[in-house]
């Protein structure tokens, strides 16, 4: 058994397409059908022909990447995608071959089909070395560093998630060039995860609620009837909208009970819409229902908070920033050529 990793879109415009109609996919959808390849030389030509202004190196890597997604890639290998429509982690196990299909969606064609036994695995559920080489670039990549398989397959079936052995540890220094934004990111939510548990999640997220101005009330520790913030726009916090605001600091994706929680809450409190905050994400009950509920209620996972922070960084109070000491910096994006 092998561990793949396998994106869905540069920006995951194929993510929800993709666990929704169980398969992974990539992109090259102006390639045809490719299940008559039986070499790389002969996938080259392919690609040389439909992608003609395709740098050498580019070419390369395109090549090899599609022709292990249809190819080296084999029943009951498992497939790991980092979702960017939420901060989750995807895992399946890839039940067959390659397959064209042009009935699912409009921007997917070339599959494999998957089981997908996790959709909603938060990051901060793993290693740091195993999201190390989740953040590396590239569509289709095979992870193997530091016996990333056998660590994997035991956490899915329900041990703790082992870390690197520690003369294997020092292999990292061999890296992929990777996703230096999304690994910020993780460093970020590591950080709140140690720093703000319990009821601090809920002080930072009123103070966003407070920078983008919102005049808020936070529930004190304990009890909090469905609601640990109420916020309202104007200078009083009267004025629509009105917010009932939920907060789950758990590392386990938030049920369709507290969703209908806070629901009820809005009833109660004549609010005109409500947020609900968790942590560990939301599981696919939440994410269908709350789609129903478009224009009354937002889903904020970890990472919706850190984009939420980052946002309204510079307005945040000077003794929170001193608290989460953050620094905007700049550098070359590194993309396949």
């Amino acid at each position: 058994m092998s561990l793949w990793l396998v994106r869905a879109g540069r920006n995951g415009e194929q993510e929800e397409g993709a666990l929704k109609h169980g398969v992974a996919t990539i992109g090259w959808n102006d390639l045809p059908d490719l299940s008559s390849i039986r070499s790389r030389e002969e996938l080259r030509h392919l690609y040389e022909k439909v992608y003609p202004s395709s740098k050498k190196m580019a070419m390369a890597s395109g090549v090899g990447q599609i022709w292990a997604f249809i190819n080296r890639i084999q029943p009951n290998d498992l497939v790991v995608l980092p979702l960017k429509i939420r901060a989750a982690i995807a895992i399946g196990k890839v039940t067959g071959g390659y397959q064209y299909r042009t009935d699912l969606s409009p921007n997917i064609h070339h599959t494999r089909p998957v089981e997908w036994t996790r959709v909603d695995l938060p990051r901060t559920a793993f290693e740091g070395d195993l999201l190390y080489s989740f953040n590396a670039l590239g569509t289709v990549r095979q992870i193997q560093r530091n016996n990333a398989e056998e660590r994997v397959v035991e956490f899915l079936a329900g041990k703790k998630l082992a870390p690197p052995e520690e003369e294997v540890r020092e292999e990292a220094a061999i890296v992929d060039i990777v996703d230096v934004e999304q690994i910020a990111r993780d460093q970020i939510l590591e950080y709140l995860d140690r720093k703000f548990k319990g009821h601090d999640l809920a002080r930072l997220v009123e103070a966003v609620l407070q920078a983008q101005g919102y005049v808020t009330k936070r529930s004190e520790p304990g009890p909090d009837g469905g609601v640990d913030i109420l916020a309202g726009a104007g200078p009083m916090g009267f004025d629509n909208p009105r917010l009932c605001v939920q907060v789950k600091s758990s590392q386990s994706p938030a049920d369709v009970t507290v969703l209908r929680t806070l629901q009820g809450s809005m009833k109660t409190f004549s609010a005109d819409q409500g947020l609900l905050v968790s942590w560990g994400g939301f599981n696919r009950a939440v994410l269908e229902e709350a789609r129903r509920s478009f224009f009354t209620v937002r889903l904020w996972d970890s990472g919706d908070l850190i984009k939420a922070i980052l946002k309204n960084y510079d307005n945040l109070p000077d003794a929170l920033k001193a608290e989460l000491p953050l620094k905007t910096i700049w550098g070359l994006v590194q993309e396949e050529e």
